[in-house]
């Protein structure tokens, strides 16, 4: 857990990751009669996290349920240069994506942008050559018409209509790769090795 104070005399708490700082009035709400940090406040001090991947998905989650925007978090960055952990702030406000819906989509994202493959685009809807609506992967390459997807609990609620898009998707001229946790978790270099493969190769494009 996450928490931050004034500056002051506060002790630490077990299983408490505590951070003190100096609250200007703005950044200090009241919620249900507490005092707690403002929507911005809340979304920094998270995305200034140590781990990469977790500070991504703090920010991905704020920034799709709208409750901050890239704009005020770029505007924080270059308001506080040289400011503490803003180094850290910076990096994972530069990977953010307010399009993605899960953190285990921010995760594929990450693992590919740090193996130093191309940024995916997120939520692209896909049409056929007839402009009629196929589906929208999780993410999209659209020079190797190259969609990613990552399969979680909801797939298997959700079986016969994504294998329906999917071979919608593949009689169009796209590909489709989908990815599990396990995949993520224990075979992160499979997942980066498939997806740059399938880059390297070229898709024939359906002729519907």
């Amino acid at each position: 857990m996450n928490v931050t104070v004034q500056n002051g005399h506060s002790s630490n708490r077990s299983g408490v990751d505590l951070r003190r700082a100096t609250l200007a009035p703005s950044e200090v709400v009241r919620l249900k009669g507490l005092a707690v940090t403002s929507a911005l406040r809340t979304a920094v001090d998270l995305g200034s996290q140590r781990v990469l991947v977790d500070a991504v998905i703090a920010l991905d989650m704020a920034l799709h349920k709208r409750l901050v925007d890239l704009m005020e978090l770029r505007s924080f960055c270059e308001a506080n240069r040289g400011a503490k952990r803003i180094a850290r702030l910076r990096r994972a406000v530069q990977l953010a994506e307010p399009a993605t819906e899960s953190p285990m989509e921010t995760r594929l994202r990450l693992l590919l942008v740090t193996a130093r493959l191309p940024r995916p685009q997120a939520q692209v809807r896909l049409k056929d050559r007839h402009g009629r609506p196929l589906g929208r992967p999780d993410f999209y390459y659209p020079k190797h018409r190259l969609g990613l997807e990552y399969d979680g609990a909801t797939h298997r609620d959700s079986l016969v209509a994504d294998n329906r898009r999917q071979n919608q998707l593949l009689n169009a001229g796209y590909r489709l790769l989908r990815f599990t946790a396990a995949d993520i978790f224990q075979e992160p270099e499979t997942v980066i090795g498939q997806v740059r493969l399938a880059m390297s190769q070229r898709w024939p494009v359906a002729s519907n």
